[in-house]
């Protein structure tokens, strides 16, 4: 609890996969997950979204699978709404959604259904600027507030501004896990070709 955990490491090397898992997604095929607390994850952009649903529709159905009450659901639309900040399109069908309406949405439900974890995998990357910084400071505040965040990015600025320690992926091993100043600095040599590949 209160703590940010970056997961970084080249494509393919099971940071996706890994946060599947913690959402109950996928099922790992040896070991186990154990999971304390409501789990709110933003996995891939769309990802759990009926496309002929408008948002507030599909608002109200993540935030009950997610285990709110109906009359808990309608009190959070409005900041939901809000937060997103997409206008009219909260009330028509995802499917007319850009790539970035999709992460305001994803990212404002899953930020409003008072989970104890929040997994974020890299759909931040779609929003502009401004939404990434709003989406930067809300997850600092999650985590003083006692979250714990578990977040995935290949923007090692992203990871280091939000992540207090990281562990570092390759090929579904950990090769590296600690502060994040250290370990972004070992995956950066590594990348390069100056450090352990």
């Amino acid at each position: 609890r209160g703590e940010a955990v970056g997961v970084v490491g080249r494509n393919g090397s099971g940071k996706s996969t890994l946060l599947q898992m913690l959402c109950r997604t996928l099922e790992p095929i040896t070991g186990e997950v154990e999971q304390r607390g409501r789990v709110a994850g933003l996995l891939e952009l769309g990802a759990g979204f009926n496309p002929d649903y408008t948002g507030r529709e599909n608002a109200e159905l993540n935030c009950a699978v997610l285990g709110l009450k109906e009359a808990e659901i309608q009190t959070r639309l409005p900041d939901i709404a809000a937060f997103a900040d997409i206008g009219d399109y909260f009330d028509r069908p995802v499917r007319e959604y850009s790539s970035g309406m999709f992460a305001r949405l994803a990212f404002s439900v899953a930020i409003h259904v008072d989970a104890e974890v929040l997994v974020v995998d890299e759909v931040l990357a779609v929003g502009d600027n401004a939404f990434q910084r709003k989406c930067m400071a809300r997850m600092r505040a999650f985590r003083e507030s006692g979250g714990a965040l578990v977040f995935v990015s290949h923007s090692s600025l992203a990871v280091l501004s939000v992540c207090e320690r990281s562990i570092w992926l390759d090929h579904g091993l950990v090769r590296a896990e600690g502060p994040s100043e250290q370990v972004d600095e070992a995956y950066q040599l590594a990348m390069a070709g100056l450090g352990d590949a």
